[in-house]
């Protein structure tokens, strides 16, 4: 059979819809266009194309991402089976994909407009997500000890570093949860330039790194963790509720580190606590202490500090959009190298929305934090087969320049103070905890039928 059918079908499934508007983020993203040794009309390039449609689409099957390749080729060139396009996926090159996204967050970085006293802000966070229950995945990420086998799912670790000026994600690591996050974090130290600001909540604020960030030129401001109250003494008083502290190193070497390191640290630390009070009408007052290696008091205030660590939930939202708002939150494939394969797409796909964002952010004057991600998912979704079936150049423009306008005019509401609690309204259904393996398990059917009785 002759190649020329493969290679068309191969250049019409690199053109699907959802791709033509998310390549507006050329030359952000660069796939190495690799050729197959065969013919297939799943190459590596018409394949992460795919995937990432899929990543982007709202159902997230591989059947909706197959039926998307059936309808945009002439119908019967495919099979209706997704084999050949799972196996497909499992021959994409990890480091390829990795390559991508380092090539894609290189060029993001260098869009940080908006700096907070001149300096770069990266901030930090953790989380975690689950994916199916297979053998192969509780193996490498196993359930918490807390539930019985069979009852609970693959649980997966997670260290994020994000732009605070773009959102963007500049680098993620991952572990069990038997792997606390500060370790983790210690993996995403090189992400970090000199002369940048982490910022972080109090989960990350121990002696060694902030002795280890100040060597690498990098500055922290952290909420004081509660343990460091032994082994402080004020030293001076730069103002009114800030102070100049002196760290003493303890005797308790980290298990991250090792001893020889842990000896080579200073066994003083300068660094400066502010005491925050977070006053809102009808709520009771809080006070925080932020700790920070920024000593400077005349060119860095103590007021400067309150606001950039409120600015710290950013990093939660960013979690969110890309866990709920793009379906991160369960993975769903089921050996741990297509997980991680699946969880490096899903970082390609947040950050070319976030590209989108920024391009319509930079057309029309807006910021791009206070554009709605899942609106801008939302308009690649619909405005991508109208482009797809579009053949004029100047239309193609025109609805390009609505796409933008669009994103651009879907500004989430500024809600200062609001509270907004951890917690559903809307009621489970009537149904059984599976608090037992499933050969075990004994369904109750009439469990609805019970009345509680009059008192």
């Amino acid at each position: 059979m002759s190649p020329q059918p493969f290679r068309a079908q191969a250049r019409r499934l690199v053109a699907l819809p959802i791709n033509r508007l998310v390549a507006l983020a050329q030359p952000i993203l660069r796939f190495p266009q690799t050729d197959a040794v065969r013919r297939r009309v799943f190459t590596p390039a018409a394949t992460f194309w795919l995937f990432l449609s899929q990543v982007l689409g709202p159902a997230r099957t591989c059947r909706e991402a197959l039926r998307s390749a059936q309808a945009w080729l002439a119908p019967g060139d495919l099979s209706p089976s997704t084999s050949a396009y799972c196996q497909a996926r499992a021959r994409l090159e990890q480091k390829t994909l990795d390559k991508t996204l380092r090539a894609l967050t290189r060029d993001l970085r260098q869009c940080d407009g908006a700096l907070w006293m001149g300096r770069r802000v990266d901030v930090v966070d953790g989380s975690s997500l689950s994916m199916p229950d297979t053998p192969e995945n509780q193996s490498l990420y196993p359930q918490s000890t807390r539930q019985k086998p069979g009852c609970g799912f693959p649980i997966m670790r997670l260290v994020a570093v994000f732009s605070l000026a773009t959102g963007a994600v500049l680098g993620l690591a991952k572990g069990s949860l038997r792997v606390h996050e500060r370790t983790l974090w210690h993996q995403l130290w090189h992400l970090l330039e000199k002369g940048c600001v982490v910022l972080a909540d109090r989960g990350f604020c121990a002696f060694a790194d902030y002795a280890l960030l100040v060597k690498r030129g990098v500055d922290a401001v952290m909420r004081l963790n509660a343990r460091r109250s032994a082994g402080a003494r004020k030293i001076a008083r730069l103002g009114k509720g800030d102070w100049l502290v002196e760290w003493t190193k303890t005797g308790v070497c980290p298990k991250w580190m090792t001893k020889k390191a842990w000896r080579a640290l200073p066994d003083v630390l300068l660094v400066r606590h502010i005491q925050v009070r977070v006053a809102v009408a009808g709520f009771r007052t809080r006070a925080l202490t932020l700790a920070t290696t920024i000593l400077d008091a005349q060119a860095y205030p103590a007021e400067c500090f309150a606001d950039l660590y409120r600015r710290r939930w950013f990093a939660e939202l960013f979690l969110r959009d890309i866990k709920i708002t793009m379906g991160m939150d369960i993975l769903r494939c089921k050996t741990p190298a297509l997980i991680h394969k699946e969880l490096t797409m899903h970082l390609i796909a947040y950050n070319l929305v976030r590209a989108l964002m920024l391009q319509a952010a930079e057309r029309y004057d807006a910021d791009p934090l206070r554009l709605s991600l899942a609106g801008a998912l939302a308009a690649v979704r619909q405005w991508a087969p109208a482009l797809a079936a579009e053949r004029s150049r100047a239309m193609r423009r025109r609805l390009l320049e609505s796409f933008f306008r669009c994103v651009a005019r879907d500004v989430i509401p500024w809600r200062p103070n609001r509270i907004e609690p951890r917690a559903k309204k809307r009621r489970a259904k009537n149904y059984q905890l599976l608090n037992k393996s499933r050969s075990q398990f004994k369904e109750i059917q009439h469990r609805s039928k019970y009345a509680r009785p009059l008192s």
